[in-house]
């Protein structure tokens, strides 16, 4: 598998944010959105047994594994592993590819960009909220647990203040959705 890294941190955004993770980032994404802000291209290859004795190193029980697009490369042989070693399994997901075939993780983030989601199941959506004029219509026809509504960092201080207060006046107007923040960022961890 072509691992970009795997760490130790806490959830900075969506719902689990605050909980401590272990963190597997696969390298890749068949997407390339203007605003992604993870460097995911470098790799190391790393086999199941690799990536089982990195994760063993930390005392956390979530796992997240996320990306680049971690569907594209994420096995059911892997998922068992984590499960058979007591882990909690979270996923980021832009959802433009079907897990395979009996990878039962037991939480699902979706965060659609541009394209079909192709997932049968999602716990979280996640939107990158970017603008007012953003055509939020578009999510409608999801279903979810929870709708958490994430301003987009575009790197400009005024830019940022304004898509925040956008993204705060659109939760209020419509209920069903939570503000997500980047707080690993607000708190400089990874």
């Amino acid at each position: 598998m072509l691992i970009n890294e795997i760490f130790y941190s806490l959830q900075g955004e969506g719902h689990f944010t605050g909980t401590p993770a272990v963190f597997i980032r696969f390298s890749g994404c068949n997407l390339k959105c203007s605003f992604c802000d993870t460097k995911h291209e470098r790799y190391s290859e790393m086999t199941e047994d690799d990536i089982m004795r990195e994760v063993s190193k930390y005392p956390a029980e979530h796992v997240v594994i996320t990306g680049g697009e971690p569907a594209l490369q994420l096995t059911q042989t892997l998922v068992d592993r984590l499960h058979a070693a007591g882990k909690f399994i979270q996923i980021e997901t832009n959802g433009t590819a079907e897990l395979p075939e009996g990878c039962d993780v037991d939480w699902i983030t979706c965060s659609p960009k541009y394209r079909p989601v192709k997932l049968k199941r999602i716990d979280e959506l996640k939107v990158v909220f970017r603008s007012s004029e953003q055509d939020m219509s578009q999510y409608d026809r999801y279903t979810a647990s929870i709708y958490s509504l994430q301003p987009c960092d575009v790197a400009d201080n005024k830019a940022n203040a304004r898509i925040l207060n956008d993204a705060i006046d659109y939760c209020l107007a419509h209920p069903k959705w939570r503000l997500s923040l980047q707080t690993h960022k607000m708190i400089n961890v990874r």
